[in-house]
């Protein structure tokens, strides 16, 4: 059977310029993805909130998984905070399967992402979630929580964002997406 790790942001101390944090609201998105990956015949574990990185990539690599999904949302730093939008999906540059998982997933997300040109993959090598889990990886940069426009948009979007990442993660797994949770 197909599996995924899923690892939503540990990051209860990211705010959200509305209201709200990064864990949470990442966390909620792991919930939407789940009864599509269980309709849809995926196996799947998850970090818990109380875990630091380290344990959730030592979680991830105890199992046998197809692939690492962490799932975050974005801010632009103290010069550009609140300027910037977009979706950037990582993946680690010596993995052909995690940038096919980027690709997917990237294409996917402009279906629904309301600026479908700043959806982009970006390989980097510094990412932990990338570097040190044994899956292939990918990690979500869903969009700027540092954003007013980004934030509300994912505050406002979180089943179809769930519903767009299980579907990525099917297809990436070659499982046929089962669309009734």
């Amino acid at each position: 059977m197909p599996s995924v790790f899923l690892s939503p942001s540990l990051q209860e101390w990211n705010p959200f310029v509305n209201g709200g944090n990064e864990e949470y609201f990442m966390n909620l998105i792991a919930d939407a993805i789940e009864p599509y990956l269980t309709a849809s015949g995926i196996s799947f574990a998850r970090n818990t909130p109380t875990q630091t990185l380290s344990q959730a990539i030592a979680q991830s690599n105890a199992g046998n998984y197809d692939l690492h999904l962490a799932i975050h949302s974005n801010a632009a730093g103290a010069g550009n905070s609140g300027k910037v939008r977009g979706t950037d999906v990582y993946y680690y540059p010596a993995s052909s399967k995690g940038k096919r998982a980027a690709e997917i997933i990237a294409e996917n997300y402009r279906d629904i992402y309301p600026l479908p040109d700043r959806v982009r993959t970006v390989a980097s090598s510094s990412l932990a979630e990338l570097r040190r889990t044994k899956a292939p990886a990918v990690l979500i940069e869903t969009a700027y929580h540092d954003n007013l426009a980004d934030a509300e948009w994912i505050q406002e979007n979180i089943a179809a964002i769930g519903r767009n990442l299980a579907q990525s993660i099917a297809e990436f797994l070659g499982v046929p997406f089962v669309d009734s949770p």
